[in-house]
């Protein structure tokens, strides 16, 4: 008796176990890359539409067959993005949907040529085998009625003319004529966040009518990205620059006293806000706005502010958010904690950023075909002898962002000014995560690192300010007028 009960709870942990294990995948997504052999792809999605902070889904490295294969979970349709090297595309997926992905040949050269920060490069994605109603080509369709129809009546949408309202009716009829409503609800209510903020976006309808039509009296759908990304555009700069009632400063000064409730309580007054639920989550927007406007904000009181309203929240969706939005936040604020790493030197022998702790780390994220970064690496190589005799704790770092390491090499071997640049140099070996971690847009790009292994300052100037004359590592200076550099000054 006793064995069989054994047997049976054996069993049954094992169901439960294989459903659990098979809840946590129910997408999939096979897919070709032409000429990706070896490459790494990445599916990734945002964690909320505030933050923007991105989620490792899956990820994998393209076999020597061109394919690859990702899985995901959702119990939505989701955004999620697929990127390879600096290239990605983004795309829904539905639960319980296998997908067929193509990239035709690629020029991965790409940003060798432009900067694909500022410009960004569309990952050339292809849906194959897809039914007819499957999301993404309902949407595709959708967004080509639409372009057509601005392409055809531009003027009459250019903000630099006087839109007209009556144009953007007759788009409404015709996307109600050539996509119209489905069975699919997500598509639907895509559609009309879409519609609607473009509308409020040319100033065809007030904040009032959208928020009477579209928030008041209905659920928050926290889990539906269009959804939020439509409320984040319908409040964006409606509090933290200060309101019909209240001033910036009003606001700036209750914030600065971390007076929570005066604050909140404050946007209360606002009839579109009376809604508790709404008014936080909107709140935590002009939070995150705040942080940017030092005029009237202390950004240190900001974050203080964000926890304080996440702390007090019966809302866990807010609990959460503003748990993201301080991480978010301070991630790139000085006295962060620096993603470490492990690099290739010209030797190729691996050098990671762990072994300099306990030292001044002038990190520089160059390409050594870039006219702009040779005169920051020259003015490197005059002021180097001169910044470490003065303190034997400071290491410059360069870390070559060129694609091919060879670049390098011949650069610091087999040039005549490259004998000069003699300290620690690195390449980024193709990892382009390390680059996005560290907020790396355009180059040079300039980190510097203390002792402690944490960000110095939130912007790192360039050697051409004359940081490496006053850096911080040097004694501090005995007069008062003297605490700041002068390239910190103004």
């Amino acid at each position: 008796m006793m064995n069989g009960m054994v047997r049976l709870f054996c069993v049954a942990w094992l169901l439960l176990w294989a459903a659990v294990a098979g809840a946590q995948t129910n997408v999939t997504i096979h897919g070709e890359v032409v000429n990706g052999a070896g490459k790494e792809v990445t599916l990734y999605r945002y964690s909320d539409m505030l933050t923007r902070t991105e989620v490792t889904v899956d990820r994998t490295v393209i076999g020597k067959n061109r394919n690859f294969e990702l899985k995901a979970f959702c119990n939505y349709p989701t955004m999620m993005m697929l990127q390879i090297e600096n290239y990605s595309q983004s795309f829904f997926v539905e639960p319980g949907r296998d997908y067929e992905v193509y990239v035709p040949r690629f020029d991965w050269d790409v940003d060798e040529k432009k900067n694909v920060f500022l410009s960004p490069e569309v990952l050339p994605l292809e849906f194959v085998n897809m039914p007819a109603d499957e999301l993404n080509g309902l949407i595709s369709n959708f967004e080509a009625v639409v372009a057509d129809y601005i392409d055809a009546h531009r003027v009459y949408f250019d903000a630099r003319f006087r839109p007209q309202k009556r144009y953007f009716d007759s788009l409404e009829a015709v996307v109600a004529k050539k996509a119209p409503d489905t069975r699919n609800e997500f598509f639907n209510r895509y559609k009309r966040y879409q519609l609607a903020s473009m509308k409020y976006s040319l100033h065809f309808d007030t904040r009032r009518h959208m928020v009477s039509r579209y928030i008041k009296g209905q659920p928050i759908l926290y889990y539906d990205d269009n959804y939020m990304a439509f409320f984040t555009t319908l409040f964006a700069g409606s509090v933290s620059k200060g309101t019909s009632k209240i001033a910036a400063w009003q606001l700036g000064s209750w914030v600065n006293r971390l007076d929570v409730k005066v604050f909140l309580d404050s946007l209360g007054t606002d009839t579109l806000l009376r809604n508790e639920q709404v008014r936080e989550l909107v709140a935590l927007q002009a939070l995150q706005e705040a942080y940017y406007l030092d005029r009237y904000y202390e950004r240190g009181k900001v974050v203080r502010m964000i926890e304080l309203v996440g702390g007090q929240s019966k809302f866990a969706e807010h609990k959460e958010l503003a748990k993201r939005l301080v991480a978010s936040l301070q991630q790139q604020e000085e006295g962060s904690e620096v993603p470490s790493f492990e690099l290739p030197d010209v030797e190729k022998r691996m050098v990671s950023l762990e072994d300099m702790k306990g030292k001044w780390v002038y990190l520089a994220f160059v390409r050594v075909g870039d006219p702009n970064c040779l005169a920051e690496i020259e003015t490197m190589a005059h002021f180097k002898d001169s910044v470490y005799a003065k303190n034997k704790n400071v290491e410059f770092v360069c870390v070559c962002c060129d694609r091919e390491p060879q670049k390098m090499y011949h650069f610091l071997k087999n040039t005549k000014r490259g004998q000069r640049y003699n300290w620690t140099w690195l390449h980024f070996n193709g990892n382009y995560r390390l680059l996005e971690r560290y907020g790396v847009v355009s180059y040079p790009h300039f980190i510097l690192i203390n002792p402690e292994g944490q960000l110095q300052y939130t912007v790192t100037p360039p050697p051409a300010s004359g940081i490496l004359l006053h850096g911080p590592w040097q004694p501090k200076p005995q007069h008062a007028d003297d605490d700041q550099p002068f390239f910190l000054k103004y």
